[in-house]
Parts: C-alpha cells; sequence; structure tokens
C-alpha cells in the first residue's frame, strides 16, 4: 500500500528536499504541499494524506494550532490523518503541547534521510515514532514545569484494571513492550493486548500520548526510576 504524504514548512527548500527524497521510495507519494498551517489544514483535508509533515513554527498559522484542527475537526470532516512534527530543537515545548493534541512524534529537521523515511514508514504503521526512553526524556522536562496532577486523568485511571495500571505505569518509564513482558512474566502478545486496551479505554491514539497521561495523571513523576 502506497503511504500518502503532504509535506507544511514555510521554506521552500526543506519542501522540495523532503518531497524528493520521499517520492523516491517505492511505497510513498508526496501528494501536496503547503508553506503555512492555514494552507497545510486545507491540503490536508483535499488530498486525504495518510500522514502529515508539519513544521513546528510558521507564518499564517503555526504548526501546533495546524495540528489540532487536523487532528480534532469539525464534525463534517470523517478524515485524520497522522501527523508528524518537524522541529530544529529536540526539546521544545510545541512538540509536547503536539503531542498531547495527538501529533504521533516528532523528527528533528537535520536528521539523516533514511530517518525521514523510516518515520513515515512507522508513523503511517499507526505506531508513535518516539521510542519509549526518549518519550519519557522529553515529557519528563515538560511535566517538572506542571508538577500538579490534572484531576480528570487521575479519574481516568479508575478505570483500567489493576494490570492494565501496572503496564501503563511501565510504559512510561520508558520499558519497551518486550521489557514490560519480562517485568511482568507475560507473554509479549498479552502486553501488547493490554497495551491496546489501555489506549481504548483512555482514548489515546498511542504510546506518546501514553506516556504524557501517565505523568499528568500523577501515575509516575519526573525522576521516578524504572
Amino acid at each position: 500500500m502506497t503511504i500518502r504524504v503532504i509535506i507544511v514548512d514555510d521554506q521552500a527548500m526543506v519542501r522540495a528536499g523532503f518531497a524528493a527524497l520521499l517520492s523516491a521510495q517505492a511505497d510513498i507519494d508526496v501528494v501536496g504541499e503547503a508553506p503555512d498551517g492555514r494552507e497545510g489544514v486545507r491540503v490536508s483535508r483535499s488530498t486525504h494524506p495518510d500522514v502529515v509533515l508539519m513544521d513546528v513554527r510558521m507564518p499564517e498559522m503555526d504548526g501546533l494550532t495546524a495540528a489540532r484542527e487536523i487532528l480534532d475537526p469539525p464534525p463534517r470532516v470523517v478524515h485524520r490523518p497522522k501527523v508528524l512534527m518537524l522541529t530544529t530543537f529536540d526539546i521544545d515545548d510545541y512538540v509536547y503541547e503536539a503531542l498531547r493534541a495527538g501529533a504521533s512524534g516528532f523528527l528533528l529537521k537535520d536528521a539523516p534521510p533514511a530517518d525521514l523515511i523510516a518515520a513515515v514508514r512507522v508513523v503511517a504503521s499507526g505506531e508513535a515514532l518516539l521510542a519509549p526512553s526518549v518519550t519519557r526524556r522529553l515529557i519528563a522536562d515538560f511535566v517538572q514545569q506542571r508538577p500538579a496532577p490534572r484531576k480528570d486523568p487521575a479519574l481516568r485511571l479508575k478505570g483500567l484494571t489493576p494490570r492494565e495500571t501496572e503496564v501503563l505505569e511501565l510504559i512510561a518509564r520508558g520499558l519497551s513492550n518486550q521489557e514490560i513482558a519480562g517485568h511482568l512474566v507475560l507473554a509479549e502478545q498479552t502486553v501488547k493486548t493490554h497495551i491496546g486496551r489501555v489506549l481504548a479505554k483512555l482514548d489515546l491514539r498511542d504510546r506518546a500520548q501514553a506516556v504524557i497521561f501517565a505523568y499528568e495523571a500523577g501515575l509516575v513523576r519526573p525522576g521516578d526510576s524504572g
């Protein structure tokens, strides 16, 4: 299956470079480009991409606002692509907010070409781009600035079984599925089943959002050891 991609960035050279690289892949088709967030939302709704590469800082409408509009569209809009944020800085407050809004991860603009191609494929497959340990470091940096747990996430935790809560905590501590399986003495497929139930019950899109939820609910705190 071909992965349909649009590129939203205010730098024409970046758009052209990314488009050339991705279009050269047999399984990726660049179906649109946009120079700002507002146009990016329009192009997304007209071309129905699988993945949107979204720059963080742009004129007219920034990438965070555009990502929110794409990921939480009006009722009449049924298509919701995956959004991969592009940033110059590896730790960026906009990235944190974008992940909360439902973005599937972030990628540095100066990442090697192979990383960009792999990122598009990972996000298109429905996975969060970030490795658990990277996600943990990113979120912990910002949650330290927001130390008080939010009541709503804490209440939603009550809908999980004790095992599901345990799995969520281990995700937030940065453990991979294989490590969680070893820690809990479970089959890896069983861990995947638990993770799927956690995401469904909490209405979360992927692992990145699960990590944020766990921190905001007070299930784990920055500095906790695994």
